[in-house]
């Protein structure tokens, strides 16, 4: 960190989380791009909603240029406390029936053999009744 450097904590950031005022934490760095949001070609509804969180897996994501990345300079306001980042937390879905596909194919034989001799017992009479009126 530079001597003049500002820090900021993530409860500062994330007061700014509006169209006319935001900032955004990417690599550690806060930004405040409230100038750049009619010129973002994603819209300025995508920066608005990475606000009050850390932004750089969605930043990442995107695969940004060299030169966008180099236009970051100019927003540049600062760096974040680290340690009031909240840490990453791993999803863990909720417990639900795993779907049994094995279900679905005896439902689905069980199916063809009702249906299978219904169509030959049509076709039979079918025929019967053609050759009797022939």
């Amino acid at each position: 960190m530079g001597v003049d450097e500002k820090v900021f904590t993530l409860e500062d950031v994330s007061k700014h989380d509006t169209n006319k005022d935001c900032w955004l934490i990417i690599n550690g760095k806060v930004y405040d791009v409230t100038k750049f949001l009619e010129d973002h070609p994603g819209g300025d509804e995508v920066l608005v909603s990475a606000t009050g969180k850390d932004a750089t897996d969605d930043f990442e994501d995107v695969g940004h240029s060299t030169s966008a990345r180099a236009m970051m300079d100019e927003y540049y306001v600062g760096v974040i406390d680290s340690s009031t980042i909240p840490t990453k937390t791993n999803y863990t879905p909720p417990n639900q029936p795993q779907y049994n596909q094995d279900k679905t194919l005896e439902f689905i034989i069980k199916l063809l053999q009702f249906l299978v001799p219904l169509v030959i017992l049509g076709v039979a009479v079918g025929i019967r009744f053609y050759t009797k009126s022939v």
